[in-house]
C-alpha cells in the first residue's frame, strides 16, 4: 500500500508565513536580518511522528534541529564555564572589558554580532541577561543559519580566522545538495537554499576553531605577544587526515566527516528526506544523500551534564536529547579517539618495566582547542592476590588526581607545581599528564588567555602525520618535551620501572587512559578569581559529576 502524502500545507504555507516568527529578532529590520532563531527551522528540521523525513535504515530520527540542540554548538552562549571564563579574564584586564567580550562573544553570540549587520549597537556580555529578541538570537549560539550562511569567501585563510567569517548578503543558506525544493524555506524564513561544496569543507570549521589572543598587561596595554589559545583547523592541515593536500592520503577526513557523520550509528550510510512540511506530515520531495547527523560531538561531558541537571542555566533542550549528547561524547572518546597498548612487560629483581604504546586517532592534537583540557595516564599493578602493589595517576570522587594515601596531589593546588611531560616513570608520584599549560612573557606559568604569550607545556599528543616542516607547524609546534624522541606524529611511547617490593605475582598491570574537558589543576587555578559568574560555576561545577571519561585502556598478567 503506497503512503499518501499530505499537500495541504504547501496550500497553507502562504497564510502561515512571516519573518516575524516567534524568536526571531521580530522587531528589527527584515532588510538588515541576515539571520533565523533555530526554532524557526525546526518548522521543518525536526522529527514528527507523522513524517518518514530524516530517519535513519532503523526508522530512528536524525533531524538536524532535534540532534543539535543539546549540543556545544547550541549552547554555547549558555556555557557557564564560558561566561565565568570571560568573566575572569575582565576581572584581571579590566581595562580591556569591551574588546574581551566582543572577540568571546564574536564565535559564542554570533548571530548577536553588529558585523554581520551593519547595526550600531555594542556586543557586550549583558546582552545575553536582557529580555528581547536581540538577546534571545544571541542566546541561539551557533545555530543553522550561522554555518549554513557562511561565504566560502576567504575560508581557511588567516582573513577569517578568530571567527571573522563573512555571512553573505544574498539571504542564501548553503548545502550540500543541488535542486532543492526551496518555496518552502523561502516563504517562511525570506532565505534560499543554494548548493555549495564548502558547507563540507574543513575550512568552514576553521574560522572559529583557529583563535589567537594577544596578550596584555594588567592595565591593558598589548605586550606585544601573541598565544595561538587553539588550533584543531591548523593541527588538522598538518596530518594525515587533510583533504587540503594535492594528494589526499586514505586517512583524508574532513572535520564534518568526524562530527557530522554521514553515517547512522549502525555504519549506514544515511538516504533520507532532509525536511518535513509544517503541519508535521511529509513533502513529496526526494530521498537526499549525504545526510550529515548534526551530532557535534567533541569530548565535553561536562557541560552538557551540567545544562541538563540545571534548569535555571534556561537551556531550552529535552533532558532526554542532552542523555543522547552525552552518550554520543563518551562513545566518541571510547571507541576513535585512541589507542593504548602496553608492550614489553618484565620482571626482574623485585621491579616491574614495561612500556606504554599511545595512538593519536583524531585528526588533530589530543586534547585539543581550549587549554582547560587534558588527558592522563592512570597505571596500576596488582599482585598475585589482587593486592595494588602501585599506582600512578589515580583521582577522587572530585576528578583530582591523589597519591596512595588518597591526599590531592600538589601538583592539582592553584600555585602548586606542574607535573612536566615524562618519558619514563619511576615512582607513584609522576603522572604522565597530556595537557597545554600557558607561559606569559616572564615564562612563568599563566592561566589567563590575556596574559598568554604562549606555552611552556603542550605535550598534546599529535595527529598522525604532523611534520615539523609544515608551513604551520610553528603555530602547532609541541612544548616542554625535553628531548624525548619518542613523542611523535600520531602517538607517544612512556616507559614505566617501578618497585614491587616484597609482592609476589603473578602480576596484572593495567592502564587507562582518561580525559576531563576541564582538568583539576585548571580549575583550581580558575577558581582563585572573585567574580560572581565564577562563584555560580563553582557552586554548578562542585554539584556536578566532575570524574574523567575513559578513552583507552589495556591490561596484561605477567608472571
Amino acid at each position: 500500500m503506497k503512503k499518501k502524502f499530505l499537500s495541504l500545507p504547501l496550500l497553507a504555507i502562504p497564510l502561515l508565513f512571516s519573518v516575524s516568527t516567534r524568536g526571531g529578532l521580530e522587531s528589527q529590520d527584515p532588510d538588515w536580518l541576515p539571520f533565523r532563531h533555530s526554532s524557526l527551522c525546526a518548522r521543518c528540521h525536526d522529527n514528527s511522528d507523522r513524517a518518514q523525513a530524516m530517519r535513519d535504515e532503523k526508522g530512528q530520527g536524525i533531524a538536524p534541529y532535534d540532534l543539535w540542540q543539546s549540543t556545544m554548538m547550541a549552547n554555547s552562549a549558555r556555557d557557564p564555564f564560558w561566561r565565568a571564563a570571560v568573566a575572569r579574564e575582565v576581572e584581571n584586564t579590566p581595562a580591556a572589558k569591551a574588546a574581551i567580550e566582543a572577540k568571546c562573544m564574536r564565535c559564542h553570540s554570533p548571530m548577536a554580532n553588529p558585523v554581520h549587520g551593519g547595526r550600531g549597537h555594542k556586543l557586550t556580555m549583558p546582552l545575553l541577561k536582557e529580555v528581547s529578541d536581540m538577546a534571545t538570537t544571541a542566546l541561539d549560539g551557533v545555530s543553522c543559519t550561522v554555518c549554513h550562511g557562511i561565504s566560502p569567501e576567504g575560508l581557511g585563510t588567516q582573513a577569517t580566522y578568530n571567527g571573522m567569517f563573512i555571512i553573505n548578503k544574498e539571504r542564501k543558506l548553503y548545502g550540500p545538495h543541488a535542486d532543492v525544493f526551496g518555496m518552502p524555506m523561502r516563504r517562511f524564513t525570506g532565505l534560499t537554499g543554494v548548493a555549495s561544496e564548502h558547507i563540507l569543507q574543513s575550512r568552514l570549521c576553521g574560522s572559529c576553531h583557529t583563535l589567537e589572543t594577544h596578550a596584555l598587561t594588567p592595565d591593558g596595554k598589548p605586550t606585544g605577544s601573541t598565544h595561538q589559545e587553539q588550533s584543531p583547523y591548523l593541527e588538522w592541515q598538518n596530518s594525515d587526515f587533510s583533504t587540503e593536500t594535492e594528494k589526499p592520503g586514505p586517512r583524508a577526513t574532513s572535520c564534518q566527516d568526524c562530527h557530522v557523520p554521514t553515517e547512522s550509528t549502525g555504519g549506514k550510510a544515511l538516504h533520507t528526506r532532509i525536511a518535513r512540511n509544517p503541519m508535521g506530515g511529509d513533502f513529496r520531495i526526494p530521498d537526499r544523500s549525504p545526510v550529515g547527523r548534526h551530532i557535534f560531538v567533541g569530548g565535553n561531558s561536562l557541560i552538557p551534564s551540567i545544562l541538563r541537571d540545571n534548569p535555571r542555566l534556561r537551556a531550552r533542550t529535552p533532558r532526554k536529547a542532552f542523555d543522547a549528547t552525552i552518550a554520543a561524547v563518551r562513545d566518541q572518546l571510547r571507541h576513535r579517539t585512541a589507542r593504548l597498548e602496553i608492550q614489553q612487560a618484565t620482571v626482574k629483581d623485585a621491579r616491574m618495566s614495561f612500556k606504554i604504546a599511545i595512538e593519536n586517532q583524531a585528526g588533530h592534537k589530543f586534547p585539543s582547542a581550549y587549554p582547560s583540557r587534558r588527558a592522563w595516564l592512570r597505571i596500576r599493578i596488582l599482585d598475585g592476590e589482587g593486592i595494588l602493589c602501585f599506582e600512578s595517576g589515580n583521582w577522587n570522587e572530585e576528578g583530582f588526581l591523589i597519591d596512595t594515601q588518597g591526599k590531592v596531589l600538589a601538583s592539582e593546588k592553584a600555585g602548586g607545581p606542574i607535573q612536566p611531560h615524562r618519558h619514563r616513570i619511576t615512582s607513584a608520584e609522576q603522572v604522565q599528564i597530556y595537557e597545554a599549560v600557558m607561559k606569559d612573557d616572564s615564562t612563568r606559568h599563566t592561566w589567563l588567555l590575556m596574559r598568554a604569550a604562549g606555552y611552556a607545556k603542550d605535550n598534546r599528543i599529535l595527529p598522525m602525520g604532523w611534520s615539523p616542516e609544515h608551513p604551520e607547524a610553528g603555530k602547532t609546534a609541541p612544548a616542554g618535551l625535553m628531548g624525548d624522541k619518542d613523542f611523535v606524529g600520531g602517538g607517544d611511547r612512556i616507559a614505566v620501572d617501578v618497585p614491587l617490593g616484597a609482592a609476589e605475582g603473578p602480576f596484572q598491570i593495567q592502564v587507562d587512559l582518561v580525559f576531563q574537558s576541564q582538568g583539576g589543576r585548571y580549575l583550581a587555578e580558575f577558581l582563585t578569581a572573585k567574580n560572581a559568574e565564577v562563584r555560580r560555576y563553582e557552586k554548578l561545577w562542585k554539584e556536578a559529576d566532575r570524574r574523567p571519561d575513559l578513552v583507552a585502556s589495556d591490561k596484561v598478567k605477567v608472571r
